[in-house]
C-alpha cells in the first residue's frame, strides 16, 4: 500500500485532511486559525472551484481501492478526535473570542456535514464489515445513525420517485424538504430493517437499537467532555452537519423523477436522475461525492473510480455542490437558478 499521500490520491488526501488540521488549531488556539479554517471551507473552496476548471479522469479501481479505504479510515478516526476536541473547546475548555468561536463552529459544522458525511457515505457502501461499521458510527456520532440504513435500503431503491423521502420535487423548498426527508427516511429505514429481519435466518437485533443507544452514548460523552456547554455545542454541531447532509440530497436529486409505466413499475435508475458537478477542488475535498450519477449506477464503486458523465447524458449543476447548497437556503434565488437549469435539462431530454 503506497500511503494516503502517494500518487494518485494525494489531492484527495490534501483537500480533505487540511481542514482537519486547521479546525484542530482553531479549537486550541482560536484567533487567525479560526478564520483560516472557515475561509478554507468557504471562500478558498469557491475560489479554487472557479479558477481550476480541468476535470480529473476516473482512476483505476484496482490500483486505488486500498488507498481509498486507508484515507477513509484516517478521515473517520480524525472525525471522532476532531468532534471531541471542538466540543471541549467551544463548550468552555478553551477561552476564545466570540468571533473565533463562531468561525470554529461554522468551519467544523461544514467539515462534518460535507467531508465527514461524504466519507461515511463511502464507508457504508464498502464490502468490509469493519469499514461499514466505522461509517455507521460516524453517522451515529452526528445523531444521524438511521442514514446508514435508510440510504442504501430506501434511497438507492426508490430514488427519483415519490417513495423516496430524500428526493425533492420540483418547486419544493429546502425548508419543506428537510423535516419531511429526516422523518421519512427514519421511518422508511426502520421499516426496511424490520422486513429484512423477518426474512433473515440469522438472529440479530434491529440496528436502530444501536443507532439510538449510540446516540445516547454520544450525548453522555459530550456532557463528560464539555459539560452543559459542550452538550449544547454538540447538539448544534449535529444539527449543522445534518443540514449539510440534507442539503446534498436536496440539491443532487432536485426535480428529477423516473417515469412510471402503465403496470406501475418505475423506469430503471439512470445517470439522468442525479445532478452532478465537475468542480475540481470541492470534488476532491468531498471524495467525488458530486459525481453522483456514477455512484447510483455503481454503488459499490470506490470514490476514486467514479466518472463524471457527459453533459448531454446527465444534468450538471450550474455551480459547485457547496455553492448550490448555499443557494438552496434562499428559496427565491434557488427557484430562479435551479428552475432555469431544470427547464434546460427537461427541454434537452424532451
Amino acid at each position: 500500500m503506497s500511503g494516503i499521500l502517494a500518487h494518485p490520491l494525494r489531492v484527495f488526501a490534501l483537500a480533505s485532511l487540511t481542514p482537519v488540521a486547521l479546525i484542530a488549531l482553531a479549537a486550541v488556539f482560536g484567533g487567525w486559525f479560526a478564520a483560516a479554517a472557515l475561509i478554507y471551507m468557504t471562500v478558498l473552496t469557491y475560489a479554487l472551484d472557479a479558477i481550476i476548471t480541468r476535470d480529473t479522469p476516473a482512476l483505476n479501481e484496482d490500483e486505488t481501492a486500498d488507498d481509498a479505504d486507508l484515507l477513509s479510515t484516517v478521515l473517520a478516526l480524525c472525525h471522532f478526535a476532531l468532534l471531541g476536541l471542538v466540543v471541549h473547546a467551544l463548550g468552555g475548555g478553551m477561552q476564545h473570542s466570540l468571533t473565533a468561536t463562531a468561525c470554529t463552529f461554522l468551519a467544523a459544522g461544514l467539515f462534518f456535514g460535507q467531508v465527514s458525511n461524504a466519507n461515511a457515505h463511502e464507508l457504508i457502501h464498502r464490502g468490509s464489515w469493519t469499514l461499514r461499521t466505522l461509517g455507521r458510527w460516524v453517522y451515529i456520532s452526528l445523531l444521524f445513525g438511521h442514514h446508514a440504513s435508510a440510504h442504501p435500503k430506501v434511497h438507492h431503491r426508490w430514488v427519483a420517485t415519490p417513495d423516496d423521502p430524500n428526493t425533492a420535487e420540483d418547486g419544493e423548498s429546502f425548508y419543506d424538504f428537510a423535516p419531511r426527508a429526516w422523518a421519512g427516511s427514519f421511518v422508511a429505514g426502520y421499516e426496511m430493517e424490520k422486513q429484512d429481519l423477518a426474512r433473515s435466518q440469522r438472529r440479530r437485533i434491529n440496528p436502530y437499537y444501536i443507532y439510538v443507544a449510540g446516540a445516547f452514548l454520544m450525548i453522555c460523552a459530550a456532557l463528560w467532555i464539555g459539560g452543559i456547554g459542550g452538550f449544547l455545542v454538540y447538539l448544534l454541531l449535529c444539527l449543522h452537519a445534518q443540514m449539510q447532509l440534507l442539503l446534498s440530497d436536496y440539491v443532487q436529486h432536485y426535480g428529477l423523477m423516473r417515469d412510471r409505466h402503465p403496470d406501475g413499475e418505475y423506469a430503471p435508475v439512470g445517470v439522468e436522475h442525479s445532478w452532478n458537478a465537475p468542480h475540481w477542488f470541492s470534488t476532491h475535498m468531498m471524495l467525488n461525492a458530486p459525481r453522483h450519477s456514477d455512484h447510483h449506477a455503481h454503488p459499490m464503486r470506490p470514490y476514486p473510480a467514479l466518472a463524471l458523465p457527459k453533459a448531454q447524458e446527465a444534468p450538471i449543476l450550474p455551480y459547485s455542490l457547496p455553492m448550490m447548497a448555499t443557494i438552496a437556503l434562499i428559496p427565491p434565488l434557488w427557484y430562479r437558478v435551479m428552475g432555469r437549469a431544470l427547464r434546460k435539462w427537461h427541454n434537452r431530454t424532451a
